[in-house]
């Protein structure tokens, strides 16, 4: 029996879209060639999924995270108090630190908290994680097509969801990186982590935070080549694969670094990943949705 959520789905249209970029930005993303994609309707939340949410869906079923098997997560060492234990850190991304007592609801480690964040993404999340809860609720992931049509908004090849410039009117649409990254973060957006999951103006579909916040994962395994077939209908990646897709960026990416908060920009890690700036959002099958 599904369990309750309490945000409900946007319905898409769906059709023929063009998805990807021809603009090389990161060499072996496979963020091109553009490429025209049929899809039919579907559902998709407006909003990641929250803490508050997540919370429901552990107390309702008593799920234990990965980060909460594991013992462990990675933590963005500039949100760590400088008497901070010594932690080990990822080999050319030495700002992401490895946090015992880190997961989902202790984004920080041990010590931290969500009571002040409950309408912020999770994070600390697997894609199993996010399978899980989506399962519970009656709802799947979206596919990483589903995801690009969703973040556009209905506008055709935008660099943004809400057009082509980063800043229009010097007003940001977006929580991203603003400063030098990774040492100085001048939080002109708002934020130094996460916002909460309705911040910013929506899309054109109603559609909130596809651009920064948080990542989110995709139903998709990765791959960086696609089917010759034009057009493409209702893809979902290859059958089986050691990375599952990753979409829509997060505060952390800035352009000098992970220019990856384009609606093009696709990124993947293993299903089994977590850290504090991936969280997910659900989709939903028109037909299974409840009356």
């Amino acid at each position: 029996m599904a369990g309750a959520d309490t945000v409900e789905p946007l319905v898409l249209p769906g059709g023929s879209f063009l998805m990807g970029t021809d603009q090389e930005w990161f060499a072996g993303d496979g963020e091109g060639p553009v490429r025209e994609v049929q899809l039919a309707p579907f559902a998709i939340d407006p909003v990641a999924v929250s803490n508050e949410r997540f919370a429901a869906f552990v107390e309702a079923t008593g799920h234990v995270t990965a980060a909460e098997r594991f013992g462990w997560s990675f933590v963005f060492g500039g949100f760590l108090p400088d008497d901070f234990e010594e932690t080990r850190g990822v080999v050319g991304a030495e700002w992401w630190r490895q946090v015992f007592g880190a997961d989902w609801c202790h984004p920080e480690g041990p010590g931290s908290s969500i009571d002040d964040r409950l309408d912020h993404p999770v994070v600390h999340v697997s894609a199993t994680d996010a399978e899980a809860f989506a399962a519970w609720c009656g709802k799947r992931l979206p596919t990483e097509a589903e995801w690009e049509y969703a973040s556009r908004g209905g506008l055709e090849q935008a660099v943004f969801p809400w057009g082509d410039e980063l800043v229009p009117d010097g007003v940001f649409r977006c929580n991203i990186w603003t400063g030098r990254f990774p040492d100085l973060n001048d939080e002109a957006d708002g934020y130094a982590g996460t916002a909460p999951v309705d911040a910013f103006e929506p899309n054109g579909f109603g559609l909130y935070n596809t651009s920064g916040n948080s990542w989110e994962w995709c139903a998709d395994w990765f791959e960086n080549r696609f089917p010759p077939e034009r057009p493409l209908v209702a893809p979902t990646g290859p059958a089986s694969g050691q990375l599952r897709v990753m979409r829509g960026g997060s505060y952390l990416c800035h352009e000098s670094y992970c220019n990856r908060y384009r609606v093009a920009a696709r990124h993947a890690s293993t299903p089994d990943s977590t850290t504090g700036h991936l969280g997910f959002r659900c989709a939903q099958d028109l037909g299974s949705r409840s009356a």
